[in-house]
């Protein structure tokens, strides 16, 4: 079977491995090496080099992650932030203009806000449920247009088919934060967007224990972002790559579990006297709910929610929560809960954040892969307690 044609689950496993194996080794090994010996291309980018993102072990995850999203090519970086700044400093330019959907991590906006301006490109925010309201955003100037596929903290899904078909018709580079959905949810580049990026810190790795990024896409377009990233120097430690490839290895199976206990939690979430409003795309009362259903292969294991009674209870309820861990990344197999008011999106003037509906009381949870009916008796517990 080519291998195009195999399941994640399959890919998520072999794709990637070197050919024929290191010294007959299941596992590729880490190459601990700064350099290489110089193959004389004459070209600066084709040297093997750990800052050139191109090392025995970059290449293994890259290809690993390209199978999975059913793209060309990947490049990976030393943080999702550093994929996603780069991504964006690669295809805007002094003069240019970005379109970005309003509901954002906290860094993303951090960066759009405070950042683009000091290299003289400009942005509009734009409502991801309202394609009709874009063109009155657009410039001849615009360039990129920017989305997540579950957004972060509130779990919208923007209109990702109207994304495709708007960016096409201007020209515009579409591109997507594919975090919170994984290629194991969704595949951007095989819907027609241009570019997908990644923390591979979350869902990819999985375990908690390394911070990396990625860009996925054609390979002309890879090929561009990682020219920048070279000069940039956001480069994954081959150590880091050989955790990432083997997070990935297990990618389908977490993902899964990750699904099947969020759809139970926020099924649970949703009836339970004490809370106020539950944020899941898998939920018949989510506002994108039919376009998640008919565009994704599971619904995610994010979910966010506001008990009553604000704050306050808020607070009660991580106190009491006893299985997962008060922390403020996501994606892992540990269940995972926080406050975006005081994590990732702290640095967002409270009006503004207020305004987009991430309030004080929201409690984000990145479920894991635990008994599901542990989950559900602890969350009980602590709800009944406010």
């Amino acid at each position: 079977m080519p291998t195009s044609r195999r399941r994640p689950d399959t890919l998520a496993v072999h794709a990637g491995s070197p050919r024929p194996r290191v010294l007959g080794a299941i596992v590729t090994p880490v190459f601990q090496s700064a350099m290489y010996e110089d193959e004389g291309s004459g070209v600066y980018h084709d040297i093997r080099y750990i800052r050139l993102n191109n090392t025995p072990n970059h290449l293994a995850v890259q290809e690993k992650l390209a199978a999975l999203e059913g793209a060309e090519a990947a490049v990976v970086a030393s943080s999702g932030m550093a994929a996603i700044t780069t991504a964006l400093l690669t295809f805007l330019h002094a003069g240019d203009h970005l379109l970005i959907q309003d509901s954002l991590y906290g860094g993303t906006h951090a960066f759009v806000t405070r950042d683009l301006e000091s290299f003289g490109i400009g942005f509009d925010f734009v409502d991801g449920d309202d394609p009709a309201s874009w063109q009155s955003k657009l410039r001849p100037s615009t360039r990129v247009l920017y989305v997540e596929t579950i957004s972060n903290p509130l779990m919208r899904v923007p209109d990702l088919e109207a994304v495709v078909g708007f960016a096409r018709k201007h020209r515009l580079v579409s591109m997507i934060d594919n975090t919170f959905a994984s290629p194991i949810n969704f595949r951007p580049i095989e819907h027609g967007f241009d570019l997908s990026l990644h923390s591979g810190t979350k869902y990819l790795n999985g375990h908690s224990d390394i911070v990396a990024g990625a860009a996925v896409g054609s390979a002309e377009l890879v090929s561009r972002i990682k020219r920048r990233l070279d000069h940039l120097g956001g480069s994954l430690d081959p150590h880091a790559c050989f955790l990432l490839e083997r997070g990935m290895k297990t990618l389908a199976l977490r993902v899964r579990r990750q699904n099947e206990n969020a759809a139970a939690i926020a099924d649970y979430l949703s009836g339970h006297r004490a809370v106020e409003r539950v944020h899941y795309p898998g939920l018949a009362s989510h506002r994108a709910h039919e376009r998640a259903a008919r565009l994704f292969d599971g619904m995610g294991g994010m979910l966010s929610f506001e008990p009553a009674g604000g704050e306050a209870a808020a607070e009660r309820v991580l106190a009491m929560l006893t299985v997962p861990a008060v922390a403020p990344s996501l994606g892992s197999v540990e269940t995972l809960v926080t406050r975006p008011a005081l994590t990732s999106h702290s640095g967002m003037p409270r009006e503004e954040r207020m305004a987009l509906g991430v309030t004080d009381a929201l409690v984000r949870v990145s479920v894991g892969i635990e008994a599901v009916e542990d989950l559900l008796e602890d969350f009980g517990k602590a709800l009944d307690s406010v």
